[in-house]
């Protein structure tokens, strides 16, 4: 696609009357000078920052070669510096070395990037960015929220961003469908809605995720799940045993599933059914579906349901769903109840055991007449264990309970907590615990120890006595 055919789709570039907005936390001016992420200065005179960068960019884009291939990155790069440094000396601008810097790879972000999130997604330490319009961008470091010296020019240019990253999925945002669901090329879960449904402007929310997916090792050190913990989650997904991820927004719930994703034989076929693809899976044999939104015209929709009776046809061994929301929980409790065990997906919850009712109020919106009874059993024979996770309050995430679904005593579905998460303290501004076996061996052991897999027993917290 050429730079200019591009660019046009995307409007011309819009001046903006005021300066960036600084940000008004000492917390967050902090945090950002030490990763050096200035606000553009305000030159004096008639010009402020963004008249110089658009008058600039404009130039440059009418001596850009209009059937350059903009996919070709390096190139582009090379031809823009050069076209750049020229411009600046025909316009007779003194700059300084770092304003010049900071002024190129601005207008290289416009053209090639995500124009004023650029800088934001290459800084690794952010995991989340939060635009809420055009002039507040807030980014989520280390579990904590901060307001960034970094803004957009206008309502337009933030539409532009966000054209550019839905155009490329085939999916579209306007009055008549203000909000979507999309991707970036690395990964990262996008989410943007638009008035009038947005009322400060739009605004886009975008988890990140790391290039190199984060390892058990990693998640060890970082607290969030114990050794021993991990050691019973491997024997789990190695003997094929049903594992459900739940927890809040931000928990990390999607990290976690990848990690145990990670346990599965690379001898496997595994297919991914997502309503954007972000699972970051290391196996070779892996088929990835993605659910599609309805056209224009109201048509064309696949729904991760129909994704995931189809993916029975595809003669899986194990399938991942990456959330289940909706009556899909239906066809995937039936898939785990028909041969195809191993499977995993996520689900939003508080506690293990709203997980299991919020399975039971999924399968309900079905619409089949089925009695409640009968969703029960096929939860409790369907699903081995809930591994449930927590955002803390001091923005750390910790898996809290490793709970195993043991089946139904009368109407009830029963469960036994395996590992429990126990707080003693809060210190220094951290939540001070540990995840602790219970001291009890799951009624499933049988199922690991056909699988040629013999946990110790002290894993579980106990002596060599018997199981219970």
């Amino acid at each position: 696609m050429s730079i200019l055919k591009r660019l046009q789709s995307e409007g011309d570039s819009q001046v903006a009357k005021s300066p960036v907005q600084s940000n008004g936390s000492m917390d967050a001016a902090a945090a950002f000078k030490a990763k050096r992420i200035p606000a553009p200065p305000v030159k004096g005179g008639k010009d402020t920052y963004f008249d110089l960068k658009n008058r600039v960019q404009n130039k440059l884009l009418n001596g850009l070669d209009p059937t350059m291939d903009i996919s070709k990155t390096k190139e582009v790069r090379n031809t823009i510096q050069e076209l750049f440094e020229q411009i600046l000396n025909e316009e007779d601008m003194v700059l300084s070395r770092p304003e010049r810097n900071r002024l190129f790879e601005q207008i290289a972000a416009e053209i090639l990037g995500f124009g004023p999130l650029q800088i934001l997604l290459e800084d690794e330490s952010i995991t989340e960015i939060m635009v809420n319009g055009p002039k507040n961008i807030y980014v989520e470091r280390s579990g904590r929220l901060y307001r960034v010296p970094v803004s957009f020019e206008s309502n337009d240019h933030v539409m532009r961003i966000i054209d550019r990253i839905v155009a490329p999925l085939g999916r579209r945002i306007d009055e008549s469908s203000p909000y979507v669901d999309a991707r970036l090329p690395d990964g990262s879960r996008v989410n943007a809605i638009i008035p009038p449904i947005s009322l400060i402007g739009p605004t886009i929310t975008i988890r990140k995720f790391s290039k190199i997916p984060i390892s058990v090792d990693q998640l060890i050190g970082f607290g969030s799940i114990t050794a021993e913990a991990v050691d019973f989650l491997r024997a789990c997904v190695m003997a094929r045993l049903n594992v459900v991820i739940s927890g809040g927004t931000g928990s990390g719930k999607t990290t976690l599933l990848n990690v145990c994703s990670s346990f599965i034989p690379s001898d496997e076929r595994i297919i991914t059914v997502e309503n954007a693809a972000e699972l970051q899976l290391r196996q070779e044999h892996v088929v990835t579906l993605e659910s599609r939104p309805s056209n224009i015209e109201g048509r064309g929709e696949v729904t991760i349901r129909q994704l995931v009776i189809n993916a029975l046809r595809m003669r899986p061994d194990r399938i991942i769903v990456g959330e289940i929301r909706d009556e899909a929980a239906i066809d995937m409790l039936q898939a785990m109840n028909t041969g195809h065990d191993g499977s995993m997906t996520t689900a939003h919850s508080n506690s293990p055991r709203d997980t299991v009712a919020r399975m039971e109020t999924m399968a309900l919106m079905a619409g089949m007449d089925l009695p409640i009874r009968a969703i029960r059993e096929q939860i409790s024979s369907a699903i081995d264990l809930v591994v449930h996770q927590e955002r803390m309050r001091d923005g750390s995430r910790k898996v809290t309970n490793l709970t195993e679904v043991t089946g139904m005593e009368g109407d009830v579905i029963t469960m036994t907590d395996i590992f429990v998460f126990e707080q003693v303290g809060y210190d220094n501004n951290k939540v001070v615990g540990r995840l602790r076996a219970t001291g009890l061996r799951p009624k499933f052991m049988d199922k690991l120890e056909a699988a040629g897999i013999n946990l110790p027993p002290s894993i579980f917290g106990i002596g060599d006595r018997r199981r219970r």
